[in-house]
């Protein structure tokens, strides 16, 4: 009898992040537009790694310790990031998972954010503020790809379990976590308006 199996899946998560988030969703927009008028230093910062966009990374990389709206934040998201880890069966061992790192993300027109992964992390993640219709989606890359050194290439109508990339969406009040050493990217932002998100990582403290 022959069979086949799937084994090692990759785990990507997506939720609303509060069904009742529109209020809160809307501060946290109005102070992503104050940090970055007020931020010179990352400003500089991104005109130099992030060209044509903002992000608080390079200067203001813990937001979630200076402003209480961000500290409501990485309490709503700890429950979500609880549940993933449920998802993955991890034996936390007592110690839990702990956000270490919040930073704001503002790409206009053009501005993309090429393929890179979170070391040092466990879990990583973005809460979408602001997507405006077309808007880049986040791009996940299968992690198996390098080692497909000499493999035919996929068919046409390849199933989506089977696909090098897979897409998730952009949404407005939606958080979506991934592991870390998960390779990723956001594509150009094809459309005028802006594209806002807030990423994070977790480190098992």
């Amino acid at each position: 009898m022959k069979r086949i199996q799937a084994w090692f899946p990759t785990y990507i998560y997506t939720s609303r992040l509060r069904p009742d988030g529109a209020a809160f969703n809307r501060e946290l927009l109005r102070e992503c537009h104050q940090f970055r008028d007020f931020d010179d230093a990352g400003r500089k910062w991104s005109a130099k790694n992030y060209p044509g966009g903002y992000t608080s990374y390079g200067s203001i990389d813990r937001v979630h310790t200076v402003s209480s709206t961000f500290m409501e934040l990485e309490k709503r998201v700890d429950r979500h990031v609880r549940a993933y880890s449920k998802a993955l069966d991890w034996d936390l061992g007592g110690r839990r998972l702990r956000m270490t790192d919040c930073w704001i993300n503002i790409m206009p027109h053009g501005v993309t954010h090429s393929l890179h992964l979170h070391p040092n992390s466990v879990v990583s993640g973005t809460y979408y503020v602001a997507t405006p219709k077309g808007c880049a989606g986040l791009k996940f890359e299968d992690p198996r790809l390098a080692a497909l050194m000499a493999a035919p290439p996929r068919s046409e109508g390849v199933r989506p379990e089977n696909r090098p990339f897979v897409t998730y969406p952009a949404v407005a009040g939606n958080v979506t976590l991934f592991e870390s050493w998960l390779r990723h990217e956001v594509p150009a932002n094809p459309v005028k308006s802006e594209r806002i998100s807030i990423s994070f990582n977790y480190e098992w403290a």
